[in-house]
């Protein structure tokens, strides 16, 4: 089309009332996401649209959340925690799927009480700082170079992971074999119900680790101690039970040690008991997790210690995932038991599906807890600009989960479509060649703009 050289302003007119292919409406009216240019650079405004409830990593973009969601909302007048705003975004504004009452499901580490000894502390996350953690409780400890978690043990199983750092372990088994082993970041011990054990801090740090039981309602405070055993038994009965004077115990604790600085270590060998009726465990109680061969995805790698292959963990199995930025648990549930996640590394978003309609979206980064009931849908989603690394663990023998993917994949086409796409055939069509080859991708990494990209030269 041709425009008189002297009607410059009625041609430019003109050309803006042609439809412009790749502007936001005719993008959104495609099915296709908007671009990053087309957005508002802050979403917690009324002008910001995004209709796909894309995460936005507010605490990585340095952004203040408000409840403004596609111009619905309003500002905030009354006082207002910005920097716990900035940790829950999706709490601030929900994603537009979220709906009904799901109880909390997330809590942070940092809210719990710290208790502080002499060489390290300890803290806890179990039902009664987080309701919904009631299969498993957790505990956080810190040991510095030679301090002990005394000689104790427990009604409930003991799991453990190594954060940081490297730890001495001893125990005693059913049959009276005694275990020792040195621990370093990655690793993990199992010690059965009423197994008694110790763990000492080595050089030259100390070490971290993440404590898992096997009860909701587990407590630190009701752990069995030899200490506090010593101070509530008569000294004549304990004389009679070793054979010595009554004096001999003259001065020991008159209440438990807890967590106490102790002496140098020396190596395994030089400390092994050495009593002719001294015998070693024929049980292997620890476990070295991050030196298991991953299970690549196309997002990340997936490590699973269960009792498949970690025999003496009856009642605690995990996974270990390392997830790239912009990847994605993929949407799954777990059938055999809760799932109590633990984040060490990055920023993630998670919801989670009730039924009912129901369905409620957290955010959670390093030092968090995450809880979901057992058979709820879920997935992990890697907001950040970091890879993501967390633990999930079930109160089971063995991990189990259903990959919504792999599932559809391997149903029949007719009812996927008639399902899902009644009333659009084409897009059903492109979601069928999607999961003609349903592989199962535990942590996927979908280039979904690339994939426009390409059907847009189709």
């Amino acid at each position: 089309m041709r425009f008189p050289s002297n009607s410059l302003l009625l041609g430019a007119a003109l050309v803006s009332a042609i439809p412009v292919q790749d502007s936001p409406r005719q993008r959104l009216l495609d099915g296709k996401p908007l671009p990053a240019k087309y957005r508002s650079k802050n979403p917690y405004t009324p002008g910001y649209r995004d209709p796909y409830d894309s995460a936005v990593d507010a605490i990585g973009e340095k952004l203040d959340p408000l409840p403004w969601r596609n111009g619905d909302g309003a500002s905030v007048l009354g006082p207002w925690n910005r920097d716990r705003a900035r940790q829950n975004p999706d709490l601030v504004r929900p994603p537009s799927t979220d709906s009904g009452n799901i109880p909390n499901l997330r809590w942070s580490f940092v809210d719990s009480h710290i208790r502080i000894e002499e060489g390290g502390w300890t803290r806890q996350t179990t039902i009664r700082e987080l309701p919904t953690s009631i299969e498993l409780a957790g505990v956080n400890m810190r040991l510095d170079h030679g301090a002990i978690r005394e000689l104790h043990w427990h009604k409930e199983a003991e799991w453990a992971y190594v954060l940081s750092g490297s730890v001495r372990v001893t125990a005693l088994d059913y049959e009276g074999g005694n275990f020792i082993d040195d621990l370093s970041q990655g690793d993990l011990w199992y010690f059965p119900s009423g197994v008694p054990h110790s763990l000492q801090g080595l050089d030259p740090n100390g070490t971290e680790f993440l404590l898992i039981f096997d009860d909701g309602g587990f407590s630190e405070e009701s752990t069995f101690i030899l200490t506090d055993w010593f101070a509530h038994t008569p000294k004549s009965v304990i004389s009679k039970n070793f054979h010595l004077a009554p004096e001999v115990f003259d001065r020991v604790p008159k209440k438990e040690k807890y967590i106490f600085q102790g002496t140098k270590p020396g190596s395994i060998d030089e400390e092994k008991p050495k009593g002719k009726n001294v015998k070693e465990s024929k049980y292997q109680f620890t476990h070295k997790m991050l030196a298991q061969e991953p299970h690549v995805t196309t997002g990340g790698k997936v490590r699973i210690t269960d009792s498949k292959n970690f025999p003496i963990s009856k009642t605690v199995a995990a996974a270990h995932l390392d997830m790239e930025p912009g990847s994605l648990r993929e949407m799954h549930w777990h059938p055999n038991a809760d799932e109590w996640s633990f984040f060490i590394k990055g920023r993630a978003r998670v919801t989670v599906f009730a039924a009912e309609g129901t369905a409620r979206t957290f955010d959670y980064q390093a030092g968090d807890v995450g809880i979901v009931p057992k058979n709820m849908g879920h997935f992990i989603e890697n907001i950040g600009d970091e890879p993501l690394e967390v633990l999930e663990i079930f109160r089971a023998d063995e991990f189990r989960d259903f990959s919504l993917f792999q599932w559809l994949g391997e149903t029949p086409r007719r009812m996927v479509v008639d399902t899902l796409f009644a009333e659009d055939r084409e897009a059903g069509e492109k979601f069928l060649r999607e999961i003609e080859d349903p592989v199962k991708d535990e942590i996927t990494l979908p280039d979904i703009e690339e994939e426009n990209e390409e059907e847009a030269e189709l």
